[in-house]
């Protein structure tokens, strides 16, 4: 079951969480596959590392909202998405436009030409009138234009950048499971571990932090992926005080959710009006609309464009092919 276990080190500024996504992750590739539109495999890998990475951010901010990560590339990869809603539901889409080979990275597919950018956008579920989604963008190379290769290291610049605070994470992701940990040193003003002001003096000058990160610096992926979340604290922090929450499992945990629909489509193609979908059926016999999200594919023929178009008083049964 996919699973969110938030922590805090006792009487330190630092706090924790670990996400796998397990039973939700494997949805998202099954309904691909099912939809004939499987990702390569460093594409799967991204996206399940953005899929953990969203799910943990949300969890952090407990944000009343959307909150979306999105990669816009200059390589093979062109676009790569995460959106995460505040109950934690989430969904993946990717845009290719060309070969992607294996053991392909970030810049390999997504900044080949160093104009690749990193967008965080915080999209209110009741936004007032006039009022815009926050966003902050970073570049996908370093201080010192160093192009950098992970999607970790990428959303570690961010941080430090957008919101000033020290941060940890290591992502993985097979086609089993999806996971991530994240350190985050907390500002030193407040009360204590649950907040304050932020402190931008203090950006890497935090021994504890520090010790911390290097610490969770030492799991490798395979141990991120295999291990239960209680062996991997363990193992990382056990001279370390730790104070656990619940964790957030089921309907309070991560999940994949796609709000696309037959029905959804089927007024998708009514708006582009009549003609204009009957040209497509005389053209290919049928009208084929793919999600971009679970690419799942939605397939409408000579009936059911007849009936779509009908008066609703004449309109009967049509075919309901869903590949």
């Amino acid at each position: 079951m996919s699973e969110v276990h938030k922590f805090l080190f006792e009487g330190l500024p630092v706090r924790g969480m670990v996400v796998r996504l397990t039973d939700a992750w494997r949805e998202v590739l099954q309904r691909r596959q099912q939809g004939g539109d499987p990702w390569p495999q460093p594409v799967r890998t991204l996206m399940g590392e953005m899929a953990a990475a969203g799910a943990l951010m949300q969890s952090n901010i407990k944000f009343d909202g959307a909150l979306v990560l999105q990669i816009h590339g200059d390589g093979p990869v062109k676009l790569a998405v995460a959106e995460v809603q505040s109950d934690l539901a989430f969904r993946v889409t990717a845009q290719l436009d060309g070969p992607v080979a294996d053991g392909d990275g970030i810049e390999a597919m997504l900044n080949v030409n160093g104009r690749g950018r990193c967008a965080i956008t915080l999209d209110p579920k009741n936004r007032q009138p006039g009022q815009q989604p926050y966003q902050g963008v970073v570049p996908l190379y370093g201080d010192q234009r160093e192009p950098l290769q992970r999607l970790s290291e990428v959303l570690e610049h961010y941080m430090l950048q957008s919101e000033q605070l020290d941060t940890k994470l290591v992502l993985a992701a097979n086609d089993e499971v999806a996971a991530g940990l994240l350190i985050q040193r907390l500002p030193v003003e407040g009360v204590g571990n649950l907040g304050g002001e932020r402190n931008e003096d203090q950006i890497g000058e935090s021994e504890d932090f520090d010790r911390i990160a290097m610490l969770a610096a030492t799991l490798s992926a395979d141990e991120l992926l295999s291990l239960d979340v209680d062996t991997l604290l363990r193992r990382l922090f056990w001279e370390e005080n730790l104070r656990r929450f619940e964790p957030m499992r089921g309907e309070l945990g991560p999940r994949f959710v796609c709000s696309c629909s037959r029905e959804r489509v089927a007024q998708m193609l009514n708006s582009l009006g009549r003609e204009e979908v009957e040209s497509v059926v005389a053209e290919r016999g049928e009208v084929e609309v793919g999600c971009e999200f679970c690419g799942i594919k939605y397939h409408f023929d000579a009936v059911d464009v007849g009936e779509l178009f009908a008066p609703l008083a004449a309109q009967a049964p049509g075919s309901a092919s869903i590949n």
